[in-house]
């Protein structure tokens, strides 16, 4: 049987970050109300510093909520990271971005910077029925 590949879309596409940042408005088309995989990759980070991302929701593009929809916990190493965004019971939001805060946990001259990107893919049948 032909394996089925699935092409990610990038909330963030690779990117190295000096700031703390919101990423671009994001239009869910088709995966809006299902159940997805975010996915933050991190390929470059300097020593004792941390990134956090969340992913904030919308249904109009403007009005963003008190809250993100998702937080990722704190990542200091590359590597990368994967969780369950489910939509399912949110069909209202069509829109997504990224937004990220940079910390250090030292006194140090230099500038913060990481290099990550921010995925999102759908959840296939096979994997929803077992989170379901």
């Amino acid at each position: 049987m032909p394996q089925l590949t699935y092409a990610p879309m990038y909330l963030v596409p690779q990117c190295v970050e000096k700031n703390d940042g919101i990423g671009p408005l994001i239009d869910l088309g088709t995966l809006a109300g299902k159940l997805l995989v975010v996915t933050l990759g991190i390929n470059d980070v300097v020593e004792q510093e941390a990134l956090a991302i969340s992913i904030w929701g919308s249904s109009s593009g403007t009005d963003w909520g008190p809250k993100p929809l998702l937080t990722f916990p704190q990542k200091s190493y590359c590597g990368a990271y994967a969780t369950i965004l489910n939509l399912t019971k949110k069909p209202a939001v069509r829109f997504l971005r990224v937004q990220w805060t940079m910390s250090r946990w030292t006194q140090r001259n230099s500038d913060l910077m990481f290099g990550f990107y921010v995925s999102l893919e759908e959840v296939h049948s096979e994997v929803s029925s077992a989170v379901a």
